[in-house]
Parts: structure tokens; sequence; C-alpha cells
């Protein structure tokens, strides 16, 4: 055989070989067909009585930074919502009030503007209302309505702008109003399962349209995490295990025997104080212990540590704890099965998971305006 013929069969060779591996991964880049109500997030659910402006939210992006807003003026909503950890604490339970600490993780702001229940257990119907119970709540901010207004009142700059805004100096539901309005510009941006979604099929990796089929499929993560925010907004018990910090930390432990006993917790359960009760708080259902709500996954790469206690650290911790079907809780969802999930799904399901992140939001806190003294004289 001649050397040009060996290099034309080399050639051959080279041309079917390359058609081969573009077959196998033009097929592993098949699109998948969403199921579940999966889809782009929506417009921004407004309620009537607190429409947008630029003001309104610049306000509320101000108040939101503000230490001033919390009874000794340490503590900002930014202090468990902070911008580059997530919008959540980054620690596993969420700091506290100077003296305290709170007994659950922070969860992020990022897209609460669709949620219709705040809070791990679903007990605030509003951001309004959310922020709220934030600002006075014992183990957050600590703060008195009344104080809060007079603050306000003594700096120049939030007078001016509580006029221009709401026509009234500053006042505390319009003090929320504002707030709520600046949390509800926090919503993902530039998210390549969304560009997915309006038919831009190169936007997912082969390994997360892997993923995504596991999540359709094999691991059932629909069930729960479905429509545009990935949750079903509702509540289930994973089984999730204790923190550790319930028992050796102190401020914890007391946040935790707190909560039971200022939400009306039998004696026989205060007494033990031993876990996050979660729905139970609310209803008093025996069914409902240890339920909590199905947390979104927008935006979940950037939120770690995850779970109502945070006792999971990544997000392969928490696709792990699901492929060995959850925890040992009696009161576990039935719907947590073992998945038995090979290391290779696991990877794609993560793969997955990040494609629902977007670009990372970052908001720089505003250099507050200082206060004026008044003078009587």
């Amino acid at each position: 055989m001649t050397r040009r013929n060996l290099i034309v069969l080399g050639l051959v060779a080279f041309v079917i070989v390359a058609g081969i591996v573009y077959m196998v991964v033009q097929q592993s880049r098949l699109p998948v067909e969403l199921t579940g109500g999966l889809e782009p997030l929506p417009d921004v659910p407004i309620p009537p009585d607190n429409p947008m402006s630029e003001a309104r939210i610049e306000l509320g992006r101000y108040l939101f930074f503000d230490q001033r807003m919390s009874g000794d003026g340490s503590t900002s909503c930014a202090i468990c919502h902070v911008p580059e950890l997530g919008w959540g604490s980054g620690s596993a339970i969420s700091p506290g009030y100077p003296g305290t600490s709170h007994w659950r993780n922070s969860q992020t702001v990022i897209n609460s503007a669709y949620l219709p229940k705040l809070f791990w257990a679903g007990e605030s119907l509003s951001l309004e209302k959310q922020a709220e119970s934030a600002w006075t709540g014992n183990l957050a901010g600590n703060l008195d309505p009344a104080m809060a207004e007079e603050r306000m009142r003594q700096i120049p700059e939030y007078v001016g702008v509580f006029e221009e805004v709401f026509g009234a100096p500053p006042n505390w539901g319009d003090a929320l109003k504002a707030v709520a309005a600046f949390e509800r510009t926090l919503v993902t941006q530039k998210v390549p399962f969304d560009a997915y979604a309006q038919g831009d099929r190169g936007a997912l990796s082969a390994e997360a349209l892997r993923g995504l089929a596991l999540f359709q499929g094999k691991a059932n993560c629909i069930a729960c995490h479905n429509g545009p925010l990935f949750t079903d907004n509702s509540f289930h018990n994973l089984g999730v295990p204790r923190n550790p910090l319930y028992d050796s930390n102190i401020n914890v432990q007391v946040a935790l025997r707190y909560q039971h006993l200022s939400r009306g917790v039998p004696e026989e359960a205060y007494q033990a104080a031993d876990r996050d009760l979660g729905l139970y708080y609310t209803t008093k259902r025996e069914e409902d212990m240890g339920e909590f709500r199905t947390p979104p996954l927008r935006y979940v790469c950037y939120t770690a540590p995850y779970m109502h206690n945070g006792v999971l650290s990544t997000v392969e911790e928490v696709v792990a704890f699901y492929s060995a079907g959850g925890g040992d809780d009696p009161g576990k969802d039935p719907l947590m099965q073992p998945l038995d999930l090979t290391a290779p799904e696991q990877a794609d399901l993560v793969a997955f998971l990040h494609s629902l992140c977007g670009d990372e939001i970052i908001i720089e806190a505003p250099e507050l305006p200082p206060y004026a003294v008044i003078s009587n004289r």
C-alpha cells in the first residue's frame, strides 16, 4: 500500500470517528421536555397598596442597610441578609440581636417577592409583614415602631424622601412598604435554565440536561420543587438531622426554648425542646411537627448552608441527602424514598441546580444620611 493510500485511509478513519463522537455529543444534548410547570419567572406581583417607584425603592434600599432600624442601632436587615453571602447570613444559624441568637438558618431574600408565605414555616404572608416581624422580633431587630419613627424623623434626608414618596413624615407603615418595595427588585437575572426554557437549546450543558431529566424523572425532585420558583409552597418533613448547635450553643438553645414558650407549645414538649417544630408552632397539629416550607431552588448555588437549621453545607451534600431518602424522623414525608443515585447522576443533578442561579446579585450598602440634632431653643 502506498503512502498516499495510507494517508487517505487515515483521513477516512478520522472522519468516521469524528462523526461518531459528534453523534454521541448531539445525542447527549437532545432537548428535555419541561414538566411540572417549570418555566421562567413571571412579572413580580405588586400589591395595589404599595406601587413601585424609583424613589420608593431607593428609600427601601437605605432602610434595608440602616442599622438604626433596630433596638440598639446596631443591626440592619443586611446583617442576616448579606449580598455577598447569597442574601442570607452564610452561617448555619442566623445571627440574632446582640446578646441573642436565632434558631434557624437565614433564608435568602432573592425572589422572595414571589412567595405567598415567608419564613421557614410560612408565618408571614407578605414582604411588608415579614419586614415588621424581623424589625420588631426579640431575636432579630428588637425595634419599637415608635422609636423607629422618632429616629427617622431626626434624619432630614429621610424626612424629605418620605414627604416626596408618601406625602407624609416618616412613619412605621410607610417604612415597611419602602423596604418591601426594594426587596421586590431582588430577582434572579440571566439564568441559563430560563434561556433554555425560552428556546435556547445550547443554554444548558450536557451534564445539566441529564440533571434536568433526572430532576423530572428518577430523582422525582419535581414532586415538591415545581413551578417557576421550583417550590410547591407547601410543607414537608424531610427528616433533616439536628444541628449540634442546639446542644452546644447556649444562645441557640435559649432561642429555641423561647420559640417553644412564646408559641404555646405544651409543657412536655417545652421541657425537651431538642428540635425546631416547624409548622406545628402555627397549627398545633401533631402531624405537622418538623414540617417546613419547600425552599425555592433558584439562586441555590449562592445560598449555602442549607435546610432550616443549616446542617448541610453544600449543594452536593443536599443531593446526597435526598439520594439516601432523607433522615430517619418517624414523621418523615412518604415522598422521601431512597433514590440510589450514582455519583455521576448526583453530579449531573448538581450541574442542573447550578443552571438555576444566574448572575450573582451584589448591591453595595449606601452611605447613610446622618442625624440632625434638634435644638429646642
